[in-house]
C-alpha cells in the first residue's frame, strides 16, 4: 500500500508563538492517474491561472462549491484520505504536564525550555503524525511525502525503526505528484476550518464533511 502525505503549518519544534496554531497531516490513497484527474477537474472548477494550486483556491469564497465537491461523498477523496489535526498548544502542554506534572507558567517559556533539553526534533508533531499515519492504514505502508529538511536521513531510519510496517518513506517535490498535491489540499483545508474554529468562527458545513476524515485525536466533538 502505498499512501501519498503532506502537511500543513509545519514549524518544527515552535509550537507556540509561530504562525500557525494547528498543525494538520493529509495522506491519501489513489493512483496517480486519479489524482492527476483530480487535480484536473479543479482546474477546470477553479479556472485559476496560477501554476500550483493550494488550498486557499479552494477555501475562496466564490470557489465554495469546489471545495463541498472535494470533500463530499461524491468527491474524489471519499473512502481514500485521512486527515490529522493537532492543536499546537494542547500538544505542548501534554507534553509538559508529561515532563513536570503541571503547566506553571507560560507555555513559550515550556517551549524553549524542552526544546533546550530534549533531543533534535522531539517536539515535532511530524514524526508521532507520520507513525500514526502508518499505524492508522494498517499493513505494510509505503509513504511518498513532500519534502521535509526535517526528514533527514537519520530521522527517516527511525522512523521504520519504531514503525516496522513502514516499508519505506520516500521524499518527493509536491509538483511533480499529482498525489502529494491532493494530500496538500485537504491538510491545508482542514488546517485553516480547525483555526477558524478554535477562534470561534466555526463553518459547520464544512466541519461536518472533514470530520469523516479526522484520524486519531479529534479537535471537533460529535
Amino acid at each position: 500500500m502505498e499512501i501519498a502525505c503532506d502537511e500543513s503549518g509545519s514549524e518544527g519544534e515552535k509550537l507556540v508563538g509561530g504562525v500557525t496554531a494547528v498543525f494538520a497531516h493529509a495522506g491519501v490513497r489513489m493512483s496517480h492517474e486519479e489524482a492527476a484527474d483530480c487535480v484536473a477537474t479543479l482546474r477546470s472548477m477553479i479556472k485559476s491561472p496560477a501554476l500550483e494550486y493550494k488550498a486557499n483556491h479552494l477555501l475562496r469564497t466564490k470557489n465554495r462549491w469546489v471545495l463541498l465537491w472535494f470533500l463530499g461523498p461524491a468527491g474524489p477523496l471519499a473512502g481514500r484520505a485521512r486527515v490529522q489535526l493537532v492543536d499546537k498548544r494542547r500538544f505542548l502542554a501534554s507534553r509538559v504536564r508529561a515532563e513536570f506534572g503541571a503547566v506553571t507558567g507560560p507555555l513559550e517559556h515550556y517551549n524553549d525550555l524542552l526544546r533546550a533539553r530534549g533531543p533534535r526534533g522531539a517536539l515535532d508533531p511530524l514524526f508521532p503524525a507520520i507513525l500514526r499515519a502508518v499505524a492508522q492504514w494498517g499493513g505494510p505502508v509505503s509513504i511518498v511525502h513532500d519534502q521535509q529538511l526535517s526528514l533527514t536521513d537519520g530521522r527517516i531510519r527511525q522512523l521504520k525503526k519504531l514503525a516496522p510496517r513502514l516499508q519505506s518513506l520516500t521524499l518527493v517535490n509536491s509538483q511533480h505528484d499529482a498525489r502529494v498535491q491532493v494530500a496538500d489540499f485537504l491538510a491545508g483545508i482542514a488546517r485553516r476550518v480547525a483555526e477558524e474554529e478554535l477562534n470561534g468562527r466555526p463553518d459547520r458545513e464544512v466541519i461536518g464533511l472533514l470530520r469523516p476524515f479526522v484520524a486519531g485525536p479529534r479537535m471537533w466533538r460529535a
